[in-house]
């Protein structure tokens, strides 16, 4: 069992036991060992920390050495984020492909290998799934993140979801309430504003957090959002009204309520992280998730430092940071009890099935593949790239030239974004035949008018749109894949090639 370092009062242990802290390299630093021996009871893992499976289970036993019951959080959505395939792409399509498919055994099914391929790696909290609506198509950090735009739709696969995923031992993290669909500005980057009424939230936001209640989620993210018909003044994270009066009292969640990373500048830069993570827990959060940008032992030491001296000041409450530090423990003590359906059998497929399924293919005759010939020689693949936001990184591949090249070597591809971005496809593409990939073209009026220009000269373009369709589908061969995954780009490689 954990043995905890003498000498560590309990109001530090406490203060120690609700972060979620991250720290660099594929290895854990002294610092990190010695403070989970202090109280620490969490530690969140992201793509730099992880190498393979191998490397990770390695890791996670060096976690549990020191204290045996410390939750591993990760931040593993698949599909467009990943951080156990971050160099290579996820083998599991994304939310908004499930959405598209719309078959809630599929998406439980799916949930319940990622949860798998995590429980035997040693991860036992995903910060997943996602329960927004994605009722605004140029938000800029959710889009195929969400299952789509239906509140009904979100609702039910975000159920499946969580029941899949702790079915194998692992706690999922529904987030980020209470919804950060309908924004348009990325909370990594400022504190986004959702202005609607408290009528409209509670059908449409909400729904799906009910669902996932219901459903049993052991944790809940919070949004580092203003919603002026909740609070006003704070944002979620912050906001006694949004966590404790609404998500515990009215939805009546009793699980962990874990904040967004509290160094995005939603927080970071109004804040700071010290005082909104005293000002998180005094609202009712739980666990403070810190790590994605900061991480390392002075932050660490900075957070508990605020926290011990917000109590002794006064302002912080000892028994409502008792009170979260115990709702840590009580769900390192779930997943101690492991799968609940600990024979389901792997089922390492059901990724590329389920990618397969959700693609949505359009020809030159709106008939899907008739009248379209299967390429055969090796084309040029133009990747018309935005830029990625914070949480998806830029660090994962995508697109389909990979998977092209492996069905038809020889297969070239190009990068390209801007007003030159059509001009100078058609220079490096020369006579092959184009294979066009966009990401969001609704979102980025470059990346339409490049299809503009390399459309006008080379109508026989084949387009793949990796990201929410909402543009006309377009091209001899038009194909919706609803995220950029690499099982999504195999999927689409495959209808390209006839293979």
């Amino acid at each position: 069992m954990t043995t905890i370092a003498s000498g560590t009062d309990r109001l530090t242990r406490d203060a120690l036991t609700v972060l979620q802290p991250g720290f660099t390299g594929t290895t854990a630093p002294d610092w990190l060992l010695r403070r989970l021996g202090e109280g620490l009871a969490s530690v969140g893992l992201f793509g730099r920390n992880i190498a393979s499976p191998e490397q990770l289970s390695v890791l996670t036993a060096q976690l549990r050495a020191e204290r045996d019951d410390v939750l591993v959080a990760i931040d593993e959505e698949g599909g467009d984020v990943t951080r156990l395939e971050v160099r290579t792409g996820s083998s599991f399509p994304g939310n908004h492909a499930l959405g598209a498919v719309d078959d809630v055994e599929l998406t439980r099914q799916v949930a319940a290998e990622l949860g798998r391929r995590l429980a035997a790696c040693g991860v036992n909290l995903n910060w997943a799934p996602s329960a927004d609506v994605n009722s605004n198509p140029t938000n800029p950090v959710i889009g195929v993140r969400s299952f789509g735009a239906s509140t009904e739709l979100v609702a039910r696969h975000t159920a499946a979801y969580v029941t899949g995923l702790q079915s194998a031992g692992v706690a999922a993290c529904t987030k980020h309430f209470p919804g950060h669909g309908d924004t348009a500005v990325d909370s990594h980057h400022a504190l986004p504003r959702i202005d609607v009424d408290a009528s409209l939230l509670g059908s449409r936001e909400l729904s799906p957090f009910r669902a996932a209640i219901a459903a049993g989620t052991r944790a809940v993210m919070t949004a580092h959002i203003l919603v002026p018909a909740l609070d006003p003044d704070r944002p979620a994270t912050l906001s006694h009204g949004v966590l404790t009066d609404l998500l515990r009292g009215e939805l009546g969640y009793t699980g962990l309520i874990v904040t967004d990373g509290m160094e995005m500048q939603a927080i970071a830069g109004t804040y700071g992280i010290e005082r909104g993570s005293v000002l998180a827990v005094a609202a009712g959060a739980d666990a403070i998730c810190v790590g994605g940008g900061l991480a390392d032992d002075e932050t660490v030491r900075r957070l508990r430092d605020a926290l011990v001296s917000a109590v002794r000041s006064g302002e912080l409450p000892e028994e409502r940071l008792a009170d979260a530090a115990e709702r840590v423990r009580l769900l390192a003590r779930w997943t101690s009890a492991g799968a609940t359906d600990p024979g389901t059998p792997a089922d390492e497929e059901v990724g590329l099935r389920a990618a397969r399924r959700a693609l949505r293919i359009t020809g030159a005759n709106s008939s899907g593949t008739d009248g379209f010939t299967p390429l055969t020689a090796p084309p040029y693949v133009a990747a018309f790239t935005p830029i990625a936001n914070f949480a998806v990184g830029d660090e994962t591949p995508w697109g389909v030239a990979a998977e092209l090249a492996r069905l038809l070597p020889g297969t070239e591809t190009g990068t390209f974004a801007g007003d030159t971005a059509g001009l100078a496809t058609l220079a490096a593409a020369g006579p092959r035949r184009i294979v066009a990939v966009v990401r969001d073209e609704h979102r980025h009026p470059w990346m339409a008018a490049a299809l503009d220009t390399v459309l006008r000269t080379r109508p026989d373009t084949v387009v793949v749109e990796m990201g929410l369709p909402q543009a006309p589908p377009r091209g001899a061969l038009h194909i919706a894949t609803h995220g950029a995954a690499r099982v999504c780009g195999r999927a689409a490689a495959e209808i390209i090639t006839g293979k």
